[in-house]
This record gives C-alpha cells, structure tokens and sequence, in this order.
C-alpha cells in the first residue's frame, strides 16, 4: 500500500492551480505542450510535496525546547530579540533554523506557554542564511511566556523565496508543545530567542525535525552540546 500524504488546506488553492494547468497543457497538441505539462506534473507533485503536513511525536519533559521547524540549525549566537517586542533585554540566546524549498514548512511551538503579544513587520527578502536576515527580512515575532514564567521569543522570516508569513494564532493563545502556529511560504527561517541560562543542544550543521528535534533545556545545569562533522 502506497503511504499516504496528509496535506495542509493551506495548499488546495496552488495544488488546484497547478493542476488544472498541467491538465490544460496535456490536452493541447504538440510536443511543446506535452513536454511543459510534464514539467508542471513535477511542479503539482513537488507543491504537494511542499505542504505536507505529518504528525509528530513531541517530547513533552518540561524544560525541553522543541524545534519549531524543519531544517538545519544555521546558527547558535547571542543576539538582541526583535525591538518591536518591547522585551526590557540586551541579549538573549539564538537558535537559528533555515529551512529550504524542500522542508516541510509547518512551524510548530517549541514549548508549553502563552503567545503574549506578535507583531509583523515589513522587509527585505535577503536569502534567510544570511544573518542580516533577521533584522532587514520581512517577519513575525511572537512573544511567548512558558508555564514557569521565562520569556521566550520565536521569530518568523520570510527568505528570497517566501512572501507570506502564516500565523494561525492570536495574542492570549494557550499554546501546548508541538502544537502546529503557522507557516512560510516558500523557503526560510525561524529565530527562536531563550534566557541566557537556557542550555543549548542544537549543534550548528544538525538537521532539525519540528515537534521532535530537542535544541534547548531551560533547566539544565550543564555546558551547551558541541557536535563536529564526521
């Protein structure tokens, strides 16, 4: 039996677009024709590719931080969060994730807390690797405050491909671990912000699965993980 795809309703409208395309070119003559309706059935299957949704399995032991995306983990730095946030701090540790064209891009929330306040901000559209991404890139910060009272900030940034940051929740939202907030369409990053006490155990160069991929330990007393390429 053939596995099956479970796919966000956010994708129906370009899945449908593309299509009905293909079908439209397949049904014209010439080898023209025929040989465009080939390359757009590899643009309908990669679309429905794109916006797969699957299940997760979360670790649910408290103090863990969860990836909230697909993809490699770009950067681990100490980075001022978003001033547009209003947070009263310096400096807080970054985990960057970037995700490519063929990530699934459903972003999930990295832990247990409540979506304090977001807001949206327009931008450039550098490549999302870049660090200057974060700050010149259009994005959406989103202010979360844990069960245990610790600021958390996750930001959404559009890259060179995307332009449309998803956001399916509102300010006052109770958010459980792994629980799916939005998306980007097509191609980018996300910036999770944490307390400088937080250790990290993303290693820079590891690959990333949202809802499952533990990057963080809030209550942890040890040294962040290193990790080398072999």
């Amino acid at each position: 039996m053939m596995p099956s795809i479970k796919v966000h309703k956010e994708g129906y409208p370009f899945i449908t677009a593309f299509a009905f395309t293909t079908l439209i070119f397949f049904l014209l003559d010439g080898w023209a024709w025929m040989l465009a309706g080939f390359v757009l059935a590899i643009l309908t299957l990669w679309c429905v590719y794109f916006f797969r949704d699957p299940d997760r399995v979360t670790p649910v032991e408290e103090g863990l931080v969860i990836s909230p995306a697909d993809g490699v983990i770009q950067s681990v730095t100490d980075a001022s969060p978003p001033p547009e946030l209003g947070l009263d701090l310096n400096t807080m540790r970054r985990v960057s994730i970037f995700m490519n064209v063929f990530d699934c891009h459903i972003n999930r929330s990295p832990i247990d807390g409540k979506l304090i306040s977001s807001s949206y901000c327009p931008g450039k559209f550098f490549n999302a690797s870049l660090d200057k991404a974060s700050i010149h890139n259009e994005r959406r910060a989103m202010r979360m405050t844990t069960v245990n009272g610790d600021d958390l900030v996750i930001v959404q940034i559009a890259g060179l491909v995307a332009r449309r940051i998803i956001c399916w929740k509102s300010d006052d939202t109770e958010l459980k671990t792994g629980e799916r907030f939005g998306m980007i369409r097509f191609g980018s990053r996300v910036d999770v912000y944490l307390q400088n006490t937080a250790t990290i155990l993303a290693v820079v160069g590891q690959r990333a699965v949202a809802g499952e991929t533990v990057i963080a330990d809030l209550k942890a007393d040890r040294e962040d993980r290193k990790g080398e390429t072999r």
